[in-house]
């Protein structure tokens, strides 16, 4: 069972979502898509919270008040993080995750620390989590499925990709083509290399004579 909730503090919305329990987020850690961003309590344990981002869009263009969002329900969904103050929260892309065979459930790592970043929630803002949870929606989802179904779509937006590269390149080169024809024409028809019938017909006299 995963949780989805809105954020629409922009437009477009952000989709936001988390595992119902630990095992969830095992299959979460290893089903997602390259375009999440993870989200969790540093230190503490929390909730495994993903962001889903525009297409094309990098981790530090995510705006403030849906950062601000995913931090508040990391926050909320933490036993001992709800309660203190000035916690700090860690988020990377879903592709630096790292997970080992000696680790827990739930635990993780990452590749790159560089590519971890924290943000410091000052306190609990209830109006923010409220409006969250108004959205809130759970769905029973093959991850897996998802995962599988997302790489298809990928690999074919690869290759039509790649088809349209190929027609481009050989419309430029058709093009090349014409114009060096055409600059080959063009040198042909200059007026001092060429001559006429009359220029010929005096040659040939000149010749007789």
């Amino acid at each position: 069972m995963v949780i989805f909730f809105k954020s629409e503090v922009v437009s477009p919305p952000f989709t936001i979502y988390m595992g119902v329990d630990k095992h969830e987020n095992e299959d979460l850690i290893k089903y997602g898509f390259p375009e999440d961003v993870w989200f969790h309590v540093d230190k503490l344990s929390s909730a495994h919270v993903y962001l889903r981002l525009h297409k094309d869009m990098s981790i530090d263009e995510i705006p403030s008040a849906v950062l601000e969002d995913c931090a508040q329900l990391v926050k909320a969904n933490s036993i001992q993080g709800c309660k203190m103050n000035n916690v700090g929260v860690v988020y990377t892309p879903w592709a630096n995750l790292k997970k080992t065979g000696d680790m827990a459930v739930g635990q993780v790592g990452f590749h790159r620390q560089k590519e971890v970043r924290t943000i410091k929630v000052e306190k609990k803002i209830n109006e923010i989590v409220n409006r969250l949870n108004k959205t809130k929606e759970e769905r029973q989802v093959d991850l897996k499925e998802e995962k599988d179904k997302r790489d298809r779509q990928e690999r074919e937006d690869q290759k039509k990709l790649m088809k349209e590269e190929k027609k481009k390149e050989k419309l430029a080169m058709k093009q090349k083509q014409e114009q060096d024809e055409l600059k080959h024409y063009t040198s042909l028809m200059q007026p001092d290399k060429m001559q006429s019938n009359k220029d010929v017909d005096s040659d040939a006299s000149d010749d007789f004579m």
